[in-house]
């Protein structure tokens, strides 16, 4: 059980409108979470988490799984997984057209006003973390201007992350993934458009267009090359994401908090729920009482139960 569910069982928290003006003065801003990092880290767990303390509604801004189909290939969170916290942007841009970053602009903005207009917390989350720069530093920092943001960063360390996400790839490659980018293969296809720019789409083109003229032997090998780029490309990208958040808090200075996972990663079973609970939840949910409430943030180290940083007017 996470944190965040122990906290809602402790503290009795029915299911409502987040009370904003409870402990006093009202925010001067409305309030938006993002939960950023690199492809596999957690991001989309630590977002179900927060969402099932504070009502919160999610906001995709992973440039791929914003578009229709390829589940599997992109990774896009399941409705199981979704734990029943509604998501915006994800899986509704038509596969072939081109999804900008002012379009993401745009639709984002849209999504945080009509979720707080139904006084439910936005959480952006998502690895596209060129798309959260446009947002927040784009239009003369107008998003900023308008909104209070806090930005939780799910980091691992980069070795462990990259055995991690090859073993993810082995994964996708047994939940069906060839299948499905077969499915819309197409000879023709402009690889530098929409949805076949996600990696694990161009990596077999070489394989399907030599399928039905190999034997078996050469099927499994050139199969092999193609999982292996696809590995390859993905921890790439791991690494371009963590240089671009790197970027962002050290170079542009926006007050990112580290959360750091590794050890979530290196333990496996109930170890590694109990892991992500220590180094993950419980210091996300201290960062996030204090930007919320103005609680005082307690170390990690000395973090206690949450009935010690959540009182019992969080909600209503």
């Amino acid at each position: 059980m996470s944190l965040f569910q122990q906290t809602s069982n402790v503290l009795d928290i029915p299911t409502g409108r987040l009370k904003m003006d409870i402990l006093g003065p009202r925010w001067q801003k409305d309030k938006v979470v993002v939960v950023m990092g690199a492809t596999g880290t957690g991001k989309s767990r630590l977002s179900i988490d927060i969402a099932t303390q504070f009502p919160s509604e999610i906001i995709n801004s992973d440039k791929m799984q914003v578009y229709k189909g390829l589940d599997v290939v992109t990774n896009k969170i399941s409705e199981q997984e979704m734990s029943g916290v509604p998501h915006h942007l994800l899986g509704v841009v038509n596969p072939n057209t081109e999804f900008t970053a002012t379009d993401f602009c745009d639709m984002t903005s849209l999504a945080v006003e009509s979720i707080l207009t139904r006084g439910l917390l936005p959480i952006i989350v998502g690895g596209s973390n060129s798309y959260v720069e446009a947002l927040m530093d784009g239009g003369d920092y107008r998003f900023r201007s308008r909104y209070d943001c806090c930005f939780l960063w799910v980091d691992v360390s980069m070795p462990v992350l990259h055995e991690f996400v090859c073993k993810r790839v082995d994964q996708m490659v047994r939940n069906g993934m060839v299948d499905e980018v077969r499915d819309m293969f197409d000879p023709t296809a402009d690889y530098s458009r929409g949805i076949r720019k996600s990696i694990g789409v161009p990596e077999f083109d070489s394989y399907f267009r030599a399928e039905p003229y190999l034997d078996e032997e050469n099927r499994a090998r050139l199969l092999g090359e193609a999982v292996s780029e696809i590995k390859m490309n993905t921890c790439k990208l791991a690494t371009r994401q963590l240089e671009k958040i790197q970027r962002l808090r050290n170079v542009k200075g926006w007050n990112i908090h580290r959360i750091d996972a590794t050890e979530v990663f290196c333990k496996s079973g109930k170890e590694a729920d109990k892991a992500w609970e220590k180094q993950v939840a419980r210091p996300s949910a201290a960062i996030l009482g204090e930007f919320l409430y103005n609680f005082p943030t307690p170390s990690t180290a000395t973090v206690g139960t949450a009935k010690e940083y959540f009182p019992q007017c969080l909600v209503a």
